[in-house]
């Protein structure tokens, strides 16, 4: 596997875990950042980076966005965003 599918592949397996918590879950927390080492598939280690960001405002959509790169390679990395929708927070 080259090493642009290999970090693609480690970002959407990346994405797919930070878009587990449902929109109420990660307001309380947002916005909110971290970066952690670990291994891509293939076993290449790398720096995985994710974000947490409103949108557009404060309490609406939530964006994330992943980044997966080689520690001394941080622009070369792979960059995923998704957005999670503000949920209602009334009932019908």
């Amino acid at each position: 596997m080259t090493l642009a599918a290999d970090l693609a592949e480690a970002a959407r397996d990346e994405i797919e875990r930070a878009c587990t918590l449902a929109w109420r879950q990660l307001a309380e927390h947002t916005p909110w950042g971290d970066t952690f080492e670990g291994f891509t598939p293939e076993g290449r280690e790398v720096c995985f980076e994710r974000s947490y960001l409103w949108e557009a405002k404060p309490g609406g959509d939530i964006r994330v966005e992943v980044h997966v790169y080689e520690p001394e390679s941080y622009e070369a990395g792979v960059r995923l965003t998704r957005c999670i929708k503000r949920e209602s927070l009334t009932r019908p």
